[in-house]
């Protein structure tokens, strides 16, 4: 299975907002951004996902004008952007800081943009009314910004963007600095802000349920490159490296050599001596290392092996129980090999009497398992 680098368009689709093609950037001998080519189609939630360091905001610096090119085209609404600058680019920003402006009020900060391109002062009037109404923010043109809550500060600074009616809309980890609380409630939000304006949204974060939760497409970035685009549901279930499988979503990740290949199905043997299968993602062969992953939820727990009917199943011991609300997760101890895996486990199930040092099965099916060739990238650590 080879990684898909570009959001597929549906047929008969407008041309996308954004084309890249070769993008690449150095700091002195340090690769930042590195050969990217993708488009993201008109009215697109595209998010750009990845680790602290992996060259994501520098990217975007890239999209927005305020880094230039070391090579490589882009493209937005069909125009080239090589050389042009950010104030000339049918683009704007909100970063994670926001950057209100606290000496204006409201009303001052969305029409600031427009007064600085000359708008004139009724049609600034009723376009920053119409945009505070859309934003849920009705009335709230003369309040000063310090009186606003989080979340409403952030409606603020995406009002101010999107009243320019930019082409694109880039949204440096926007979330990163609320509560965990309001960062969820945010999600919606910017969820549905999207969908009512149609913009496109260029969004980059660290948070893998940001992601999940808010795009239609999302790029896994590494080291400079994209290992994987695709919807959520793609990189959830059918990830196509490594990295993906590890950094996309809870695993349990396993490391050992192929004893059997039969039909797209791998058998290996760990380093600690636990024989599982998994679904093959690309061609392994015998003796080959290997790197499985095995998702929490689509492995179960049960005092008696004759749960599981014909799913091989594993003996083990619970090492702990963590309460997670909705769920607990459940680490086991396979009894011969060692290894301990994680499970996730609905508090309202049968099993909720659970104790630690007591003695279980659990099982999973290989088909819900995947294997990558160990040299294919690497799972982040």
């Amino acid at each position: 299975m080879s990684a898909p680098l570009t959001a597929s368009a549906p047929a008969g689709a407008a041309q996308p907002d954004l084309e890249a093609h070769r993008l690449s950037k150095r700091f002195g001998g340090f690769v930042a951004v590195d050969e990217l080519s993708f488009t993201v189609q008109r009215g697109s939630f595209f998010s750009i996902l990845g680790p602290s360091g992996c060259g994501k905001t520098t990217l975007l610096r890239m999209i927005a004008g305020f880094l230039s090119l070391d090579s490589g085209e882009l493209r937005i609404a069909g125009k080239d952007m090589n050389g042009v600058p950010p104030n000339r680019r049918p683009v704007n920003m909100v970063f994670q800081h926001l950057a209100l402006f606290p000496m204006m009020s409201v009303g001052e900060n969305v029409a600031y943009g427009l007064a600085r391109r000359g708008v004139a002062r009724d049609e600034i009037k009723r376009r920053v009314g119409e945009m505070l109404e859309r934003v849920s923010l009705p009335g709230a043109q003369d309040k000063r910004v310090d009186q606003l809550s989080g979340g409403q500060k952030q409606r603020v600074a995406i009002a101010r963007s999107l009243v320019l009616e930019p082409t694109l809309l880039l949204l440096d980890e926007p979330l990163g600095a609320l509560d965990l609380k309001l960062r969820e409630h945010m999600k919606i939000e910017l969820k549905q802000l999207q969908a009512s304006f149609g913009t496109t949204f260029v969004y980059i974060t660290h948070d893998q349920s940001e992601a999940l939760v808010l795009s239609d497409h999302v790029a896994v970035m590494n080291q400079g490159r994209f290992e994987q685009i695709g919807t959520p549901q793609q990189l959830y279930y059918e990830p196509c490296t490594p990295f993906v499988a590890g950094f996309v979503g809870a695993n349990n990740p396993i490391q050992g050599r192929v004893t059997q290949v039969h039909a797209g199905m791998v058998t290996l043997t760990s380093e600690q001596g636990l024989v599982l299968s998994a679904r093959a993602s690309a061609t392994v062969t015998v003796g080959e290392r290997v790197q499985a992953f095995v998702r929490p939820e689509v492995a179960s727990v049960a005092r008696a092996a004759s749960a599981f009917a014909d799913l091989p199943h594993y003996r083990a011991r619970i090492e702990n129980l963590l309460f997670d609300g909705a769920n607990s997760a459940v680490l086991v101890r396979e009894e011969s090999s060692h290894t301990e895996f994680r499970i996730a486990l609905p508090q309202t199930g049968h099993l909720s009497d659970l104790v630690v040092g007591e003695a279980v099965f659990f099982a999973f099916d290989p088909q819900r398992a995947v294997c990558f060739a160990a040299a294919h990238g690497a799972a982040p650590g």
